[in-house]
């Protein structure tokens, strides 16, 4: 079956972004509102940290069932179920008539590959790219009939429909983890506490230590190189600091493999139970120290050698026991705002980590391991689920990808 294609320009309306400059700065609000300033970055995390006051004109202001196209710097991304106030290196694209072109289905169009690999040839910019209105509206698009575009919308609303489902499940798991740990280690109302003695402000037979004496070993990562130069060099997978929520919520398949040297890769090849921390890189709203604990599944489901990018540090703790308790512990010590402390902020709008400091200066609980062993099995059980919830994600993205550009160019009927 084939269908019509038909410019985009012909069939919706474009509304641009709110610019932040001089003239329009005091729209801007330094205490949170009802209102985000809906950034390329802050929609891809959903960490909204720029506010806007209601002053702002109404028409720069996004509903839930817009669609937000991102036309600079990084091209052809699509979101909905946004509120907030369009940033300026977007634009919202709003069907004209509903009755020949469905506003659902328009956003599974923009998101086709060849939509996107068009869009990105055509914008400019010698700095970095920019998509001018008139240059997207030439691009074409598959206009099957009406009742056809609701199928295909009900066919990949199923499959987003799963993904959010499972996204929610890994939710509610990190806040059961986050609540344990909390119990366990901060509240010290670990299992038995009650009959423990407290001995010079500890219970009986726990440790107060510097995080530095719990690492046996600590070495920055390495890039590598895109195309093999040498024969000597050889392949392996490098997990970047932006890549470290992705990983453990089913999006493992933007991981780059570059080729590296001998030197460089022996000594940075990640092991099961090494933490990936990260040092710098981030923004001054996000900050850094992410971090990812490496199992022996997601080592599996590499096949080739993996290592983490110049921006990491490979953490490798001294007992292996101690590795998902040191991930938590690296976990809530971000959350509870502990490592903002050390974060370094240049003026190039990079954030780096005073990681020397940030291991010396911080102390930690470190319990016998009887009541380590008991935590590592609630825990680990609770990240091995995570783990799963996130390979049915990438599962499910990767099948919605393959049947997307079929459905929208009529090559599968529905």
């Amino acid at each position: 079956m084939s269908w019509e294609k038909k410019q985009i320009g012909e069939l919706v309306s474009l509304r641009q972004g709110f610019a932040i400059n001089k003239k329009t700065n005091h729209h801007m609000s330094e205490e949170p509102t009802q209102l985000h300033l809906l950034r390329i970055g802050d929609m891809k995390d959903g960490n909204f940290s720029v506010f806007v006051r209601d002053t702002i004109p109404e028409k720069f202001i996004a509903e839930e069932s817009d669609i937000i196209y991102t036309r600079t710097g990084q091209v052809g991304l699509v979101f909905r179920n946004q509120h907030g106030v369009v940033h300026n290196n977007c634009f919202t694209v709003t069907s004209n008539d509903e009755s020949i072109l469905n506003q659902q289905y328009l956003y599974y169009a923009l998101q086709e590959n060849s939509f996107y690999e068009e869009a990105n040839s055509r914008a400019t910019g010698a700095a970095q790219p920019d998509l001018p209105h008139s240059a997207f509206n030439s691009i074409e698009v598959y206009l099957p009939p009406i009742e056809t575009q609701y199928k295909i919308v009900s066919v990949l609303d199923s499959y987003n429909w799963l993904i959010e489902n499972n996204k929610e499940q890994i939710k509610l798991l990190e806040e059961a983890a986050q609540r344990i740990y909390k119990e366990w280690f901060v509240d010290l109302h670990f299992p038995g506490y009650e009959d423990v003695e407290i001995v010079d402000g500890l219970p009986e037979g726990w440790k107060n230590v510097s995080l530095r004496n719990m690492i046996s070993f600590d070495i920055g990562g390495g890039w590598g190189e895109e195309n093999i130069k040498e024969k000597s060099e050889k392949p392996a997978y490098v997990i970047r600091g932006t890549d470290l929520y992705g990983i453990t919520h089913g999006d493992m398949s933007s991981i780059p493999f570059r080729y590296h040297t001998e030197s460089n890769l022996s000594s940075r090849i990640l092991q099961e139970g090494d933490i990936v921390f990260e040092v710098s890189g981030g923004s001054k709203t996000e900050g850094v120290a992410r971090t990812l604990l490496i199992t022996k599944e997601m080592l599996e489901s590499y096949g080739s050698p993996v290592i983490c990018a110049s921006f990491c540090k490979l953490v490798r703790i001294n007992e292996l026991p101690y590795s998902q308790y040191m991930y938590d512990t690296f976990q809530f010590l971000r959350s509870s705002g502990k490592t903002t402390e050390f974060d370094k902020k240049s003026a190039s709008s990079i954030v780096n980590y005073r990681w020397k400091d940030f291991l010396a200066q911080q102390n930690i609980l470190v319990p016998p391991h009887s009541i380590l062993d008991t935590y590592n099995c609630i825990a680990e059980s609770l990240y091995h689920q995570i783990i799963n919830h996130s390979k049915q994600i990438e599962s499910l993205k990767n099948a919605r990808d393959r049947l997307l550009p079929k459905l929208m160019s009529g090559e599968i009927e529905v």
